[in-house]
């Protein structure tokens, strides 16, 4: 029997087996496929830096591409406003990496095996048992047995649908349909690497947004999420065609396939049992807009890791509510977040506050702060204003 038995091998997954592995517990780490595979979620937040540094993860040494903040873009209105993380409140951490998800997965897949973890690709579960001593995983490969298991398995939420509790989350983006443009040209390279300096860009359309990410090698992923139902490849080329940013930007460069992700912005309503807990996306997703969701599916795996190991070594594993400090610590962040994806979509913010021609300091250097991930601080007046209204503040786990 294993300690823990960690099903999913995505960042947040592969980071929980690295940090239990390197403190002796006896952590399997199974997943569907092996790695490195693709995966979309290529923008990072600067609020990872110092998990990395624990990891052992050298992202300059791993190739990817230093990003100094996110731009707003609103080619209807010519509108556009830059935040740089460098801007920050005092201590929010200056800049964070875009990355090539199949590279970046593999790297923190090796840091698990590097520490001890043991790992199995091509197993595929098909349910999950936990009793008064364990809990029994059964897969395609036969039957695995651990003391505690962790569904870190994304958007597939491996317990939301054994439990019936998946709930979707009104009013955010509901679909996404993107591509990868490869050797954009030198003058662009530049554009987005050297004067943008690897930001990400947000460009504002009809009922959604589109996403514009520098990857190293002369690459840049282009999306566009809508919050209108029938998403289809159709969406994205007149979303194209009626851009001359991307026009531009991607003017005579190889392209791959359109692919489309569906339902997402959803809450897990039950993330937490006795021997089981949910991490990441399994959990909660909000809407990509912000970039939150695998930033904070590796702080969650850190705050998993914290709880986990004297649990064990006490054998107090089984209290069903184990885990309820996880999910408290990560509450502030997906309030946070969650408020202003709201915010996003429902009310004027991006007109009135991000595009504010004279915009108040203190107010820039919060919303810079918050959209670096530094949300557990108390002195940002941004995040104040964002969560003051009862009637806009995202509750993350409403039934709790």
């Amino acid at each position: 029997m294993n300690d823990v038995l960690i099903v999913g091998a995505g960042p947040g997954g592969a980071t929980a087996a690295a940090l239990l592995a390197r403190q002796g517990v006896d952590v399997l780490l199974i997943d569907k496929d092996a790695h490195p595979r693709f995966h979309i979620g290529e923008s990072l937040l600067p609020c990872d830096l110092a998990l990395f540094d624990r990891l052992g993860l050298d992202m300059k040494a791993l190739g990817f591409l230093y990003k100094g903040g996110a731009e707003f873009y609103d080619e209807r209105t010519g509108d556009h406003t830059v935040f740089s993380f460098a801007e920050g409140l005092k201590g929010t951490p200056d800049h964070a990496y875009q990355v090539e998800r199949a590279k970046f997965d593999k790297a923190i897949l090796d840091c698990a095996i590097r520490d001890g973890a043991k790992v199995e690709t091509g197993v595929r579960v098909s349910h999950i048992e936990p009793d008064a001593e364990g809990v029994t995983v059964h897969t395609n490969q036969g039957t695995r047995r651990a003391r505690f298991v962790i569904d870190a398995t994304g958007q597939d939420a491996l317990f939301a649908h054994k439990e019936k509790s998946m709930r979707r989350i009104e009013d955010f983006g509901l679909a996404a349909v993107f591509r990868h443009f490869d050797d954009l040209s030198d003058e662009v390279w530049h554009e987005l690497t050297v004067e943008g300096r690897g930001n990400i860009r947000v460009l504002m359309i009809e009922d959604g947004w589109v996403w514009v990410i520098p990857l190293a090698g002369k690459r840049v992923s282009v999306g566009v999420v809508s919050r209108k139902r029938g998403i289809d490849f159709d969406l994205f080329e007149q979303t194209y065609a009626n851009s001359p940013m991307l026009q531009r930007l991607t003017k005579g460069c190889p392209k791959t396939d359109l692919r489309i992700i569906r339902n997402f912005s959803y809450r897990n309503a039950r993330t937490r049992g006795s021997r089981w807990a949910c991490l990441g996306d399994a959990a909660l997703f909000l809407d990509p807009v912000f970039s939150s969701g695998v930033s904070l599916a590796m702080l969650g795996a850190e705050k998993f890791a914290d709880v986990l190991i004297p649990a064990l070594r006490e054998k107090r594993e089984d209290d069903p509510e184990l885990t309820k400090p996880v999910s408290d610590y990560m509450a502030t962040a997906y309030t946070a977040f969650g408020s202003l994806v709201g915010a996003f979509y429902q009310t004027k913010l991006v007109d009135h506050i991000f595009f504010a021609k004279e915009p108040d300091p203190a107010i820039k250097a919060g919303i810079i702060s918050t959209l670096a991930g530094d949300v557990w601080r108390d002195d940002n007046a941004f995040q104040d204003m964002l969560l003051s209204s009862k009637r806009r503040r995202f509750e993350p786990y409403p039934n709790e």
